[in-house]
């Protein structure tokens, strides 16, 4: 079968289509024949060569919809022919955590794509308790769109950070695939959203789904601009992800008692942080990372009803990933970059 792989960790020069053996689903497992798969900065650090030790050569892709077309022993509950999209969490079931149903806080946490072979490849075998039913309303190219960006923001929001009808939220850099997401799953509870880019497209596009109050941070002062936005109040809640850049400027922004909540840090890890400002305004720092099995349900179900769809960039053939893969580099998306694997 064809795959995207590396056989080394490095630059995009490293990423190749090549052709490689169909895998066989094990106990408890079921073959996907994968129609789509999407991108996420995931690929880049596991390419790039992050904490875990990748068995080469490696398929990247942690998302991904398609078709049942084998089943292992053990499953049931779904058959063959069946329309799914992946959760790419993968837990133990066993630890505390996950009998807690707090999978993403599991002791041997991981996501395909990194702690096991991904989805940019015609089939992929995955764990039956990762494999949902499609949304009716969604194209496989969207539904390969959901899971890993709009579960992390899921959590985020609905579980981590408590978000309620009415509250203000500040997502910066809109475009990327998490920060979309919050915006979208923000509308739908009536909470008000500002969202900065230094691009006036990007904030131009955001403003038609949805964002509330637009900044383009090249021009402007992003403090004194969400000062005069909230009548000098501050957000309820900033969902980060960009973390180095711009993790200064959230204590400027956040209101007394208010919540930063942080999945992701594509400008770097390490940011000094004022102390002072963070007890003396009672602010809540909350670490997030995908989402538990329930986070999934509950995000499915809400889209399933409200007819939500993700915002897609562009759809690649799979022959095109070297395209792909230098527009997620270069952070020129807006939406999710999918990868066409098989019509």
């Amino acid at each position: 079968m064809k795959a995207v792989v590396i056989t080394e960790h490095g630059g995009l020069d490293k990423v190749k289509l090549a052709e490689i053996a169909r895998p066989k689903p094990k106990s408890g497992e079921v073959l996907i024949q994968v129609k789509s798969a999407a991108l996420n900065h995931l690929d880049i650090w596991a390419r790039k060569g992050g904490r875990a030790k990748l068995q080469m050569p490696h398929i990247l892709g942690s998302d991904g919809s398609g078709v049942i077309t084998e089943i292992g022993e053990g499953v049931e509950g779904l058959k063959i022919g069946d329309e799914i999209l992946i959760n790419p969490g993968l837990s133990c079931g066993r630890c505390e955590f996950c009998m807690r149903g707090e999978q993403s806080e599991c002791v041997s946490f991981g996501i395909i794509g990194m702690a096991s072979p991904g989805t940019f490849a015609e089939y992929v075998s995955v764990p039956a308790v990762n494999v949902y039913p499609k949304p009716a309303h969604l194209s496989f190219d969207e539904a390969a769109a959901l899971p890993l960006a709009y579960i992390t923001a899921w959590r985020m929001l609905m579980n981590r950070a408590g978000l309620k009808p009415g509250q203000t939220l500040l997502i910066h850099g809109i475009g990327g695939g998490v920060a979309l997401a919050g915006l979208q799953l923000v509308k739908l509870t009536g909470a008000s959203v500002i969202v900065t880019s230094s691009s006036d497209e990007k904030l131009k596009k955001a403003a038609q789904i949805g964002a509330d109050s637009i900044i383009n941070y090249k021009t402007a002062d992003v403090a004194l601009k969400v000062n005069d936005i909230t009548n000098g109040r501050g957000v309820d809640i900033i969902l980060e992800t960009v973390g180095a850049a711009t993790w200064p400027l959230d204590f400027d922004c956040v209101r007394r008692g208010g919540k930063i909540v942080i999945c992701g840090v594509t400008t770097g890890p390490k940011a000094e942080t004022n102390l002072q400002a963070l007890y003396w305004n009672q602010v809540s720092i909350i670490g997030s990372t995908m989402g538990s099995n329930e986070d999934f349900r509950q995000l499915l179900s809400a889209i399933s009803i409200s007819k939500m769809k993700p915002i897609i960039d562009l759809a690649h053939p799979l022959e095109n990933f070297y395209d792909a893969f230098l527009k997620m580099e270069q952070g020129a998306q807006f939406g999710k970059i999918v990868l066409k694997i098989q019509n």
